[in-house]
């Protein structure tokens, strides 16, 4: 399936139309988009991985400059690990975990801290150097099982400039010998996405270049882009970014993590906000929504709205902490995941120096935002709230629609209609014909007479959404799910 959103025209296994992605879904009449932000509960923020015990070489600090992905039947975090002893000097450890909630620390047992191999070290330079941070790619389908695990990491030996490294098992690394393989960026995010690998981050050659949403590429993992591409900035016309180009006024920290959905990709960025004396003691920082269909060029669909929220973490019993010394900011890591009906994400405090462990952030799964009707009296004139998404080429294949849907109460209504190009129902298509969605997270779209499936089209189609019933503005459509027939 292919969709005409603004991204490569490329063949996607499955299409997502999220109502946050307006090139996907872009008709939209009397809808209103909301994001759902997540908001670290008063009272001590919860940590899924914690500062290790005195002598462990993550005792003083376990800090998100890393990532997470599924390996197998298990989860992989690589994070960066301090201890006590050496000042600014980090390390990369594991954790594994099989629900993304509980994680353990292996006896890696391959590099040597204080006298013992028994330790969560991954091999990387057998722990010798300072990794500022790392972003780890997963391609179990590799060619060479050598390389079935791809690093990009930062460090002194390099002079800042981007490494990368290789690994069998994602534990054991071999650093490139031609090392650095790229240019000075601070990262947090990369996706492998159309057959090439997008690294994100604060840095490259532009005018004014201080934390805006960078983009270098690789189509081998060896040879980087010699330019990047600048994705977003949200400085604008704002004059304390210009006057002093350091700190102050808003800019974007360590560019995004990303989650590549194919047709959409989902990135969460540090939303710095300086404060205007230009001094970074003061910056608060949550953690944004942006998202790209060609993974170069960033939008933000609300802009400066918080998707994961800085406020009150690390709240404690007062007056222990206040605000006047610990202003709240967030680092992102590269990683999420649905798991069963959740989606989760993973976070931690701003600075290194203030991270005190591992924190989570969950939705129920893919409810991240929503497309909720609204009815005032210019509505009268102008139909009941729907969206349009863009067009569609099935590739001669039949295909299945599914919403992510729910409402409160039982007097709204959600039908779907398939549409030519033209905008124009197919028969027996018809919002008339389908049968109200249920609420759910993924509930099957059917018409008259059981219909389940969308054959086979020699034009291009569109897909519509009604609202309706008594109270529509009860409603909610967190996303469309279309997937070929198998």
């Amino acid at each position: 399936m292919r969709i005409e959103n603004g991204g490569p025209h490329i063949d996607h296994g499955r299409l997502v139309l999220f109502p946050f992605d307006d090139h996907s879904l872009p008709y939209q009449n009397g809808v209103e988009l909301k994001l759902h932000g997540h908001t670290a509960p008063c009272g001590t923020t919860p940590r899924v991985l914690e500062p290790g015990a005195p002598g462990d070489p993550d005792s003083l600090r376990a800090i998100y400059y890393g990532s997470v992905h599924r390996v197998g039947g298990q989860m992989y975090m690589w994070y960066l690990g301090q201890d006590h002893n050496q000042g600014w000097f980090s390390r990369v450890c594991l954790a594994t975990s099989r629900d993304g909630r509980t994680w353990h620390k292996p006896d890696l047992g391959l590099v040597e801290y204080k006298g013992s191999r028994r330790n969560n070290l991954v091999d990387l330079h057998q722990g010798n150097v300072h990794v500022q941070s790392c972003v780890v790619f997963h391609d179990p389908d590799d060619p060479d099982p050598a390389r079935c695990f791809k690093m990009v990491y930062q460090t002194r030996i390099y002079n800042w400039r981007f490494a990368a490294a290789f690994s069998a098992d994602g534990i054991s690394w071999t650093p490139h010998p031609d090392n650095p393989v790229g240019y000075w960026l601070e990262m947090a995010g990369g996706m492998r996405f159309n057959d090439c690998y997008f690294l994100t981050g604060q840095g490259g050659n532009h005018a004014r270049r201080l934390r805006n949403l960078v983009t270098y590429t690789s189509y081998d993992f060896e040879d980087w882009s010699s330019a990047s591409v600048l994705g977003m900035q949200r400085s604008g016309g704002d004059r304390l970014f210009h006057e002093w180009q350091g700190t102050a006024g808003k800019q974007i920290h360590l560019g995004a993590a990303l989650w590549n959905r194919s047709n959409v990709m989902l990135g969460f960025y540090g939303m710095w906000n300086g404060h205007p004396s230009n001094d970074r003691r003061l910056v608060v920082m949550h953690l944004g929504l942006a998202v790209t269909n060609d993974g170069l060029h960033y939008r933000e669909p609300i802009p400066d709205c918080p998707i994961v929220s800085a406020a009150e973490d690390g709240w404690e019993v007062l007056p222990e902490t206040r605000t006047s010394d610990n202003y709240p900011s967030l680092i992102q890591g590269q990683g999420f995941e649905n798991i069963g009906e959740e989606t989760l994400f993973w976070y931690a405090p701003w600075p290194e120096q203030a991270s005190d462990g591992i924190r989570l952030a969950s939705w129920p799964r893919d409810r991240l935002g929503s497309f909720k009707p609204y009815l005032d009296q210019r509505m009268a004139s102008r139909g009941d709230s729907h969206v349009i998404s863009a067009p569609i080429d099935l590739e001669g294949r039949p295909a299945r629609l599914s919403l992510n849907v729910d409402g409160q109460g039982e007097h709204w209504q959600v039908r779907c209609s398939v549409l030519d190009e033209r905008m124009c129902p197919l028969p027996g298509f018809a919002a008339a014909d389908c049968r109200p969605v249920a609420a759910g997270l993924a509930e099957s779209v059917t018409w008259a007479d059981g219909l389940d499936a969308i054959p086979p089209t020699e034009g291009r189609i569109r897909l519509r959404v009604d609202f309706g019933g008594i109270r529509p503005e009860d409603a909610s459509l967190y996303a469309l799910y279309l997937d070929p027939v198998v």
